[in-house]
């Protein structure tokens, strides 16, 4: 007849060898997703928003116009600032460079355009001043 071999396999070592071999596949997905991703140019061009530069833009106010320069990172809003005003545009309109201001404070803080807070007693001239950011903004927009 046949000889009958009894095995005897403890408890102990099935849950060790479940654990090992569950390490083993953990780590080899590891690095299957560690070596296969994506390169860092691409990672790059991802986070890339803006074509970064000096952009300008014009703002007519009755019979004159003030020029908007808004600096451009890759990623974010460095500074607004007005160019070239004339001194009959803060005679005859007050409130642009301090609305400026405020806008450009925020925008250095961190603070998205959309989420800008403005001022009651200059609400429609920093919404103005928004707009002209915004066309600016969709002028410099990187594309992929």
């Amino acid at each position: 007849m046949a000889k009958t071999k009894i095995v005897v396999i403890q408890l102990k070592e099935i849950i060790y060898t479940v654990i090992f071999a569950a390490l083993g596949i953990l780590l080899i997905l590891l690095l299957i997703f560690m070596f296969s991703g994506k390169d860092k140019e691409d990672v790059a061009t991802d986070t890339k928003l803006y074509k970064a530069g000096v952009w300008t833009t014009s703002i007519p106010l009755s019979d004159t116009v003030i020029n908007l320069e808004v600096i451009l990172d890759e990623d974010h809003i460095k500074s607004v600032r007005i160019v070239n005003i004339d001194e009959t545009i803060t005679t005859m309109y007050p409130l642009v460079e301090p609305a400026l201001e405020e806008i450009s404070a925020q925008l250095n803080n961190g603070v998205p355009i959309d989420q800008l807070q403005l001022k009651d007693d200059s609400k429609y001239t920093q919404t103005l001043l928004i707009e002209a950011i915004k066309v600016v903004l969709e002028k410099a927009k990187a594309t992929p």
